[in-house]
């Protein structure tokens, strides 16, 4: 009995051994396939990575050129990388200024295209802010979640997003932005009745005069679309210049006579985009940071995306040209505010009409001419419409964080109209300012989508399917 007791024992054993080898196996295998899932990213994923730079650079408080820098080099990189990804998308090595191209993909390793392409952005993005502590908070919380997911693939993915990154690091050290942070400051001629002047209430500096340096990404040079002249500056009054300068005047004040019910108030306020407005009462002084108008355009580009719900390749595929063309645009239009440094309205108005005077809004401390929105407006509308269509209609819902209504608009073109224009309601500009602006930006919105080639389609629209 005792052998038969023990036998029995040896063949329960040899049974739960069995059992034991069976389910090891079987927890191995969902391991391995868990280990080979695919990480998911989504268009939605990029969209929130482009809303934490943004909301970063507001923290910061970048100025309109600079923060259409960092745009641009944060979506070049991830664009880059997308690019490598199959046929729709073409590199922009060799096409932009000086970049080469990037490092090639090991296709030994397991790398995600799309996870990649946001370590990149998130890494060139970081790389050029002050706070970059917000955005590796950010980016960190993104890295826990993907390596849980599938810790091999996310680390390929991430080595090659980080070399991207490098690449494109060292391609921006090149454009001379450097070497402008040592460059004198603007030296304001008092002699000369039509120069420019510091303005109210901080009567601060003239900002970056020497943007024209910068290397552009596409446009020939910073003078490429210099714009038709303004009209002679002129004190008499029957003079186009002088009867512009009545125009801001009187436009103002009927704003002002109209109160909160005026529209054009409103559309002043939406469009502001004043990165830095400061408020002064009686020995107070604080500041209000918002968005620049860069960003406004970046937002939209957001919007015309989630509405034709572009796939995560097509969103980046947005980005990335809308950004070219506002960082350029603002190189052009740099490099005539500081060629005529033309004297701002609220100046004229102080000395020679009304000394108690003040515009709708803060008047931005750099020359007037041209108007930095109505070129940027210009040159982003006429990306977009190229790659969204015409008559492109949308809900414009970029101001609602900063308490402002949502306006709808039924083309880009049309906002852009919108956009140029406020800055008379505003108060700052003359028209010249504001209609030869929106040409030069719309030349130089046709060359860009000219000369780039991104998309291997004949046509760049992209399908709202």
């Amino acid at each position: 009995m005792r052998y038969f007791d023990q036998s029995i024992g040896i063949g329960n054993l040899l049974k739960s051994m069995k059992v034991f080898a069976f389910v090891s196996f079987i927890m191995l295998l969902s391991s391995c396939q868990k280990e080979e899932k695919e990480i998911q990213i989504t268009a939605d994923d990029y969209h929130k990575a482009v809303d934490k730079i943004t909301e970063v650079m507001v923290h910061d408080i970048f100025s309109p050129p600079v923060a259409s820098r960092i745009y641009n080099y944060s979506n070049i990189a991830a664009y880059e990388v997308i690019s490598q990804e199959g046929e729709d998308y073409k590199t922009l090595s060799n096409q932009l200024h000086e970049l080469r191209s990037i490092p090639a993909i090991d296709t030994t390793k397991s790398v995600n295209h799309k996870l990649a392409a946001l370590v990149a952005y998130l890494e060139v993005g970081k790389s050029l802010l002050f706070s970059e502590d917000r955005v590796e908070v950010y980016r960190d919380s993104l890295y826990n979640s993907w390596q849980l997911q599938n810790e091999k693939m996310f680390n390929d993915s991430k080595e090659y997003g980080l070399k991207v990154a490098e690449h494109i690091k060292t391609w921006y050290a090149t454009d001379n932005y450097a070497q402008t942070r040592t460059m004198p400051k603007f030296s304001v001629n008092t002699e000369d009745p039509s120069r420019w002047q510091p303005t109210p209430p901080d009567y601060m500096d003239g900002i970056e005069p020497h943007w024209r340096k910068i290397r552009p990404s596409i446009i020939d040079s910073s003078s490429q679309f210099k714009p038709a002249r303004y009209p002679d500056f002129s004190l008499e009054k029957d003079t186009p210049f002088y009867k512009e300068l009545m125009e801001t005047y009187e436009v103002g004040n009927l704003i002002k006579e109209e109160g909160e019910k005026s529209e054009k108030l409103e559309i002043a306020q939406f469009w502001d985009c004043n990165p830095y407005v400061s408020t002064h009462k009686g020995h107070l002084m604080f500041a209000t940071k918002k968005i620049t108008p860069g960003a406004h355009w970046i937002g939209i580009c957001k919007i015309a995306c989630k509405k034709t719900n572009s796939d995560f390749a097509k969103t980046v595929f947005a980005y990335t040209k809308t950004s070219i063309a506002i960082a350029d645009a603002f190189i052009s239009c740099w490099d005539e505010k500081y060629r005529s440094n033309l004297i701002r309205p609220e100046t004229l108005i102080n000395q020679h009409i009304d000394e108690n005077w003040t515009p709708v809004l803060q008047t931005p401390p750099f020359p007037e001419y041209t108007s930095g929105h109505s070129v940027v407006s210009g040159a982003a509308s006429t990306v977009l419409t190229n790659i969204f269509g015409d008559n492109f209609d949308f809900e414009d819902d970029t101001e609602l964080q900063y308490g402002l209504p949502v306006r709808s608009f039924a083309s880009f073109n049309q906002a852009a109209d919108e956009a140029a224009i406020s800055r008379l309601y505003g108060g700052i500009h003359y028209r010249a300012a504001i209609d030869l602006g929106l040409d030069q930006g719309r030349s130089l919105g046709d060359f860009v989508v000219g000369k780039l080639k991104m998309n291997i389609l004949t046509s760049e629209v992209v399908s709202a399917n």
